[in-house]
Order: C-alpha cells, then structure tokens, then sequence
C-alpha cells in the first residue's frame, strides 16, 4: 500500500507542513528510507534527524519547533499514538473468510453466523454461540456451551473450555488456554481432595490476550476480564481474578486466586501477586514486584533489588540477613541518646 501524506491526514487528522508526498512503508528512524515515514516521539533521539533518510516524519509542534526539522511533517500532540494508526492505515487487520473448513468438526445445536471463518482442524462442542466476521483459526478448540461475540480472532491451537464467553472484538493468541480448572484443592488428611471449579470465564470486549497465557475458570464465581485490557504473552491468571477495563499488563506476571486489579492499571513483567487482594484503579507496577498486600491508593510501586556485581551483592545481602538486629541495636541507641538528653536538660534547670 501506498498513501500520500495528505491521504493520511485526511484520514487520521493532524497537520501537515512541507511538501506533500508519497510514503509506502513504515521504518524506524535510524533505518528509514526514501520512501518510508518515521516518527520522533523523544527528544532523546533527535541526532537521528541527522542520518535518517524518511520521506516524512510525524512529530509534535513542539518537537518540530525545537529540532527545526525542514523535511515533510505530520504535526500531531501524540506521535506515538500517530504512528501507531499509521501502522495500521498500512497493515490493516486480514478479514473472515466466510465458511467452514471441510476437517473442523462442529457439534449439534451450534450457531455459527455465516460471515465467520472456521479454520482446518477446529474442534467446536455442542451448543457454541460464534458471531459475525470471526476467524477461528487451524487447531482451535472450544468447548461445550461457549458464546463468542462478533470480530474476534482465536489465532492457532487456542483452547477455550466448556461455559466461557467471550466478547466482541477479541484477539487471542496461539496456544493460550482459557477456563482451565483453577488450583482448587483441599488437604484429607493424606492427599489432595480437588475442589471442582464451577465458575467460568467471562472476556469482555476489546480484549487483547497474548500466546501461552491461562486464564483459570472460577472455583465458584467468575474469572473476569473487563472490557480493553491487554494481557501478554505467558501470562498466569488464576481463579476468581478481576482484572479491570483498559488494564495492561506484561508478560510472565503471575496471578493468584481471588485478586482484583483495577482499571487503567499497568503492570511490568514478571510482577507477581499474592492471592485474595485489591490494587486501586491507576496503580503502576513496576517489573518483577512482588505484590504482597491490597493497594488502596493509586502511585507507581516497585520492589525490585537493584542489579549489582556478586561482589557487590554479596556483603549486602549478608547485612540484610543482619537487618532486624541492626535495628533494635538502633532503638536502643535512641533510647539511650534520649535518656541523656533527658538528664542533662535536668541538670541545666
């Protein structure tokens, strides 16, 4: 595909300044080429204007301003965000094509809209719901009684269990698995009595999941993902979770039972959550965190050991073993620099 930039900003908004011209790929800014748009979104990066060969870059008035760029411009508040749409002007999303594999198996009382695509090898269950313009892709297995609104994509080897709805406008990446029985168990004694899990699953629209992720049905209520989160890859949801509208969170994050997240939240990778707690709406987790109690006031929060040498690591790690006697040495220290103080303000009176 190719547009000319004010094709651009005639579909996406924004200003252009300079010369209009033709753009048929999208680049990094170090890499780009005649041909190509870029943007420049970070002050930081500007010496790249020097060694980029873009046609054109999309910029805010104020970058544009300070770098006093000369080339073509797509003058926006948010290059970033710009760009982004950009991308997708170019690499729109690939549409259903409509019918039904001749090796997908799909049992009785199923309703299918025939605007949907229903790839080789898909196994669906009885009594399944699939909306308009779905793409059920090669491999996918949906169990019995599962409803799945319009435009949702299920890429390759997806496995959503029995009971589980899914919104409108949902993508969810090869081999994640949705509704697994969460980690119920209850100690006999002797051995491990499973506690069946009865709950389901429930997606809301505008959800995004990644590759290998689980999301593990409820013990009894709902497993809930609110409308416009963004989940990655290899990411552990257990039982009863909540996580709210618009929240992202990164990959490797581990999820226990019972925890609900608010909206509008992110999370960085590898954070890990105890089970059976609340985080405030706008809360920020910063990588490998280990949450382990509610959040009720919305800040960012990190609990990660800075990176050091082994010689460095080393004595600090054999002083924090240390830590608690260090500090009732301190106390009584204050208690004994008070009592001084004490007796010798007596002794001035």
């Amino acid at each position: 595909m190719a547009y000319t930039l004010s094709d651009i900003v005639a579909r996406l908004g924004g200003e252009l300044r300079g010369d209009d011209c033709l753009v048929e790929r999208l680049a990094p800014l170090e890499d780009a080429k005649t041909g190509e748009i870029s943007f420049l979104a970070n002050a930081k990066f500007r010496r790249q204007l020097e060694t980029t060969g873009a046609s054109a870059l999309i910029m805010s008035p104020k970058l544009a301003e300070e770098t006093g760029y000369g080339g073509p411009l797509i003058l926006t508040d948010d290059p970033y965000l710009y760009f982004a749409r950009v991308a997708t002007l170019f690499h729109p999303a690939p549409q259903a094509r409509p019918g039904i594999h001749e090796t997908a198996v799909v049992g009785e009382g199923c309703r299918i809209d025939p605007s949907s695509e229903i790839g080789a090898n898909v196994s669906i269950g009885h009594n399944v719901t699939i909306g308009e313009r779905c793409r059920i892709l090669p491999g996918v297995s949906i169990g019995d009684g599962v409803a799945i609104g319009d435009d949702v994509t299920l890429y390759a080897n997806v496995t959503v269990y029995h009971g589980c709805r899914i919104g409108s406008r949902v993508g969810i990446h090869s081999g994640t698995v949705i509704g697994a029985d969460g980690f119920g168990l209850a100690w006999a004694k002797d051995h491990w009595f499973k506690i069946p899990q009865t709950g389901r699953v429930v997606i809301e629209d505008d959800v995004e999941i990644g590759a290998n992720t689980t999301v593990d049905r409820g013990a009894m209520a709902d497993t809930i993902i609110r409308k416009g989160a963004k989940i990655d890859n290899l990411v552990q949801i257990a039982h009863n979770v909540q996580i709210g509208e618009h929240t992202a969170i990164a990959g490797c994050v581990g999820i226990a039972g019972s925890t609900k997240i608010g909206a509008y939240c992110t999370v960085g990778g590898a954070a890990m959550f105890v089970g059976h707690i609340e985080v405030a709406d706008r809360t920020h987790i910063g990588g490998g965190t280990l949450v382990s109690k509610s959040i009720k006031k919305p800040d960012n929060y990190a609990s990660s050991y800075p990176l050091s040498t082994m010689k460095e690591w080393l004595p600090n790690a054999v002083h924090l073993r240390h830590l608690d006697d260090l500090v009732k040495r301190v106390k009584e220290l204050e208690r004994e620099i008070k009592t001084l103080k004490d007796s010798k303000d007596q002794n001035n009176d």
